[in-house]
């Protein structure tokens, strides 16, 4: 009896500790998605109107404008269409570059490979008319604070 018993008590242990090792990597990618905003605008100018964060460089007349932003750091997403198909006004060239720490079905894949420009704290390139950009919030420190990038007054909304 004391051994049925016991066998049924590690039985017990060994359940409880399978559904943790299963259940906590869910409930951590849930609760990081939480803190996770992503949003489609048709232009630029729509893009800054809808979220402050938006950096302030993207032209009013980009077209369809890809970003995603998470509410509890600086890191971002951001794809665009550019009519003139060259980078944003502000935007130089730049060697060192901090990897995306968000990611998204519609952000490409490799971008430190293409990675040439630096637009205020964001990393970035040109393909074509698509622009691609990214901020990672640790990459603060190596912003240039004389650079495009500027705070706003507009709340997000």
């Amino acid at each position: 009896m004391l051994k049925a018993g016991l066998a049924i008590a590690a039985s017990a242990v060994a359940v409880v500790a399978i559904g943790a090792v299963v259940a906590a990597p869910l409930a951590e990618r849930r609760l990081n998605g939480r803190h996770e905003q992503e949003s489609t605008y048709r232009t630029g100018r729509d893009a800054k109107a809808g979220h402050a964060s938006v950096p302030e460089w993207l032209p009013d007349d980009a077209t369809g404008v890809r970003y995603k932003m998470r509410t509890t750091g600086g890191d971002r997403l951001l794809v665009a269409n550019l009519k003139a198909g060259r980078p944003p006004v502000g935007c130089v060239p730049a060697d060192e570059h901090v990897r995306p720490k968000l990611t998204a079905g519609w952000f490409p894949k490799g971008v430190m490979r293409k990675a040439n420009l630096k637009c205020g704290m964001y990393s970035g390139y040109a393909d074509g008319n698509k622009f691609v950009a990214w901020q990672r919030d640790g990459g603060r420190r190596n912003a240039d604070p004389s650079g495009p990038s500027k705070p706003s007054n507009r709340a997000d909304r």
